[in-house]
């Protein structure tokens, strides 16, 4: 009898880990949904939805002698890791050569 009733805890742990992984998945999927919307209702509607390309990328390129504006080094310090333009850490970058 106390092994029928250990069985049962187990299954009933197990029944409810699998009803919280649906419903995470249920939510992911649903948020996804949300994130896509806007775009699948222009393409419905007949407007164009043209995705614009980043003006930058980051592609490596650390120092501000590699940089070719004021712009470009903000973008990347703000967006791409290991950056070495902000010797102060005040948030502008290459403040002596280009901003």
């Amino acid at each position: 009898m106390f092994r029928l009733i250990i069985y049962a805890l187990i299954a009933i742990g197990a029944w409810k880990a699998y009803a919280t992984y649906q419903a995470r998945q249920q939510q992911a999927a649903a948020i996804q949904l949300l994130i896509n919307e806007p775009r699948a209702r222009d393409i419905d509607m007949g407007r164009s939805v043209n995705p614009s390309k980043p003006k930058y990328q980051c592609d490596g390129r650390t120092h501000c002698s590699q940089m070719t504006s004021c712009e470009e080094a903000t973008y990347f310090i703000r967006n791409c890791p290991g950056t070495k333009m902000d010797g102060d850490n005040n948030g502008i970058p290459c403040e002596r050569q280009l901003c």
